[in-house]
């Protein structure tokens, strides 16, 4: 077998590698296939509901980013992340982008609750440090189910020297 590369049809998956040698590439097993789709919805939940306190400039919302000192633009910046992020995870294609940037954005909040605000903010006892977790938990984990998707797309994004 070649090393060149089959151009992809209609019916593949925009990031899923053209041939893998296997008769159904891309494809997961049921159980995991159950198990990154519930991970996927509970993250762009968890993301998801905290856009309306984002977007109308809740309390709890304005004094973190206030705290942080990025009011309001890191407010409706990661807000906007989320939301993009949110529907990458729901979309199957993009799946493997939007739990990398859910990553990330969650990532920063993480690393504010354990650097700058604290585990407890304005007495929600850890609540939103939780759901942080979740989602950053959620999210690797579906980069590990999806870690062939995932490498097919970056096979793409940087394609091989010399080719």
């Amino acid at each position: 077998m070649s090393n060149v590369p089959r151009p992809l049809d209609a019916t593949m998956p925009v990031f899923m590698p053209a041939d893998t040698g296997s008769p159904n590439p891309g494809r997961l097993s049921p159980g995991a296939a159950i198990a990154s789709w519930a991970l996927q919805i509970v993250a762009a939940a968890i993301l998801c509901q905290t856009l309306f306190f984002k977007f109308t400039g809740a309390e709890e919302s304005v004094y973190i980013f206030a705290t942080l000192g990025m009011e309001p633009w890191g407010r409706i910046g990661s807000g906007l992340a989320e939301l993009i992020a949110s529907v990458l995870l729901l979309v199957p294609r993009t799946v493997p982008i939007g739990a990398l940037l859910s990553l990330g954005v969650i990532s920063g909040a993480i690393l504010s609750h354990l650097t700058r605000l604290g585990i407890v903010v304005k007495d929600d006892g850890g609540l939103l440090f939780a759901l942080a977790l979740v989602v950053f938990a959620g999210s690797v984990i579906v980069l590990v189910i999806r870690r062939g998707q995932f490498l097919a797309f970056v096979r793409v994004i940087l394609p091989a020297r010399g080719s």
